[in-house]
């Protein structure tokens, strides 16, 4: 008579979990989303345009941002613009709407100079409504 052979069952093959890889893939997205910056500002809209609203010569104008940068280079509509052509072209969007307001965003690394060159630039071309606003970090 034969003894019996005693087998084991075989194992189950491991699976592999992915719940880690997503754990950690939402801490990076999270950190990413909190460290990074607005490499573009003209994405975000300075004024809330209202829909359905009549127009009138009495409602404020539009809001037209220039940046400018650490190397003194002023940036309309995402696009760098040289300083001797800033006047022919807020005088053209004057044109359109003569109360465009103008907001000067410098860059903390821009010098003053620059600062002056463009708020000269806007008084040419016939801005009354320019602002320069800055951004603070917060404590």
């Amino acid at each position: 008579m034969a003894a019996p052979a005693l087998t084991r069952p075989k194992r189950p093959a491991q699976l592999i979990s992915l719940v880690p890889m997503i754990d950690v893939m939402l801490i990076m997205l999270v950190f990413f989303m909190v460290t990074s910056t607005y490499l573009n500002l003209d994405m975000i809209p300075a004024v809330k345009q209202q829909e359905g609203a009549a127009s009138t010569s009495t409602e404020t104008g539009g809001t037209l941002m220039i940046r400018l940068g650490a190397d003194g280079i002023p940036v309309v509509q995402g696009g760098a613009v040289p300083v001797d052509a800033l006047p022919a072209l807020l005088a053209q969007k004057l044109a359109d709407d003569p109360l465009l307001q103008v907001l000067v965003l410098p860059s903390g690394a821009a010098k003053t100079q620059a600062l002056i060159s463009v708020m000269d630039a806007a008084a040419r071309a016939g801005a009354v409504r320019l602002r320069v606003v800055r951004l603070e970090a917060r404590p």
